[in-house]
């Protein structure tokens, strides 16, 4: 009983974490935009005009997401948190927050389903998503039906490797791709209330 309380404790922490940490950041930036505009707006046209710090918000955004898509803008956002990540306390909230945040947004993505490959060796198992099947020239070289599936790393979920897989050697799970992530975020504490768990207890 304890240990399933500290299961949905710490998955409980993994959703909201991200969610309240971003919550914050946007109430920040707007009302610090705000704090500045508004006396600036209410000079030049006499009054305050709404929704202007909060669409000026999401250009600032829009402006940054356009430059880390680039390979300059990415070096740049690499090396400031190459100096956050020197801070320890800092680093802790910071790497928490990237890697939980990742988590929920590869939820969104094209994964079809959760599924086990032998990995590094026989009879040891890692977690995989099925991103789909194998381009047709792979299917036609391998001879094979293969499907391509991306192996995360723990804990954080946006780095691992694509393997291209026989879809015979793929042991398909039930749990769903929330369930999946949680348990690579986690490090393993975290796993589904499934059947089999269930039973086990």
């Amino acid at each position: 009983m304890i240990a399933r309380l500290r299961n949905y404790f710490i998955a409980g922490l993994v959703v909201l974490v991200p969610l309240l940490a971003t919550l914050y950041i946007v109430w920040f930036l707007f009302d610090f935009l705000d704090s500045i505009l508004r006396p600036l707006v209410i000079r030049i046209f006499g009054y305050p005009v709404i929704g202007l710090s909060l669409a000026i918000m999401l250009l600032l955004v829009l402006l940054v997401g356009s430059i880390v898509s680039h390979a300059l803008g990415r070096r740049w956002v690499e090396f400031f948190e190459r100096i956050l990540c020197k801070i320890p306390l800092v680093r802790v909230i910071h790497s928490s927050i990237k890697q939980a945040s990742a988590a929920l947004l590869m939820q969104k993505e094209e994964f079809k389903r959760v599924v086990l490959i032998e990995y590094p060796r026989k009879g040891i198992y890692v977690i995989g998503f099925v991103a789909g099947g194998s381009a047709e020239e792979i299917q036609e070289k391998t001879a094979e039906h293969t499907l391509n599936v991306f192996v995360p790393t723990a804990p954080n979920p946006t780095s691992g490797f694509l393997v291209m897989i026989p879809e015979k050697d793929v042991i398909p799970l039930e749990m769903s791709i929330e369930d999946g992530l949680k348990m690579i975020v986690t490090g393993g504490l975290v796993t589904p209330n499934n059947k089999i768990e269930n039973d086990t207890q």
